[in-house]
């Protein structure tokens, strides 16, 4: 199948039509009106510095539903332990940041570059971006972000300098998501640490089907809370606690 060149309009081919390797499109821009037209379809951009901006959709598609969430228990003794806390949309750039750095500091090739970072920040600014800090004390030790479209959160990276804090990062999320009806978490391309975690693979007409019911409506989400109260930074063992006891 051919890779479509994007217009100045806001558009994209239908995600079936991408290639095998998921590669859909290549062009375009990452004003928040496309990324929103993206996400909601479930395409996302990837693309390498100096590169043009390429858009993919792979299948089969890896996503985390949180009643499949793998609690182990070493991770809940972990927990339990409060050895970390927890905060949302506290340090949403220096978590896009660390995801960065972390992989520069592997030799993991990054597609996080300034631009992603801008456009990330806007959105998350204009309430679809959000973001899970991970803290020992005051330091930021892990986390993650993504996107969030009515019930579907599009998770784009995590990072951990800690060991084990992007896992508790991960409960983090699984917890907002059993109090605030996210039905998916999108992981995009398999990993075998997601797939110890409890996420699977299911086929592009399933994912399709999911994003069609559980999108709609694309409204932003100012604030983002881990428990019933307006607390900032909770302990890891709360923030997972309230979705055990239900």
């Amino acid at each position: 199948m051919p890779v479509f060149h994007l217009s100045p309009a806001i558009a994209f081919p239908p995600p079936a039509m991408a290639e095998p390797n998921g590669l859909l499109a290549v062009g375009g821009d990452l004003s928040p009106d496309r990324l929103l037209a993206a996400y909601s379809q479930g395409i996302f951009p990837w693309y390498g510095e100096g590169d043009p901006i390429l858009w993919w959709s792979p299948a089969p598609r890896l996503v985390l539903f949180p009643e499949e969430f793998h609690l182990s228990r070493r991770l809940a003794r972990l927990l339990r332990q409060n050895v970390f806390s927890l905060s949302t949309d506290r340090a949403f750039r220096k978590v896009m940041e660390n995801c960065a750095a972390i992989r520069s500091a592997t030799r993991t090739e990054t597609w996080i570059n300034a631009d992603m970072i801008a456009a990330y920040c806007r959105l998350h600014q204009l309430g679809f971006a959000h973001s899970i800090e991970c803290w020992q004390g005051s330091a930021l030790v892990g986390g993650l972000y993504g996107v969030l479209l009515g019930r579907v959160f599009f998770g784009e990276s995590m990072f951990s300098s800690t060991s084990n804090a992007s896992k508790v990062a991960l409960a983090g999320l699984v917890r907002i998501a059993g109090a605030s009806g996210i039905r998916m978490i999108d992981c995009q391309m398999r990993t075998a640490h997601l797939v110890s975690l409890g996420a699977r693979e299911i086929s592009r007409e399933d994912f399709q089907r999911a994003l069609a019911k559980q999108v709609q409506p694309m409204q932003p989400l100012k604030k983002w809370r881990l428990a019933e109260t307006d607390r900032k930074e909770i302990g890891a063992a709360d923030a997972f606690a309230v979705k055990k006891k239900k």
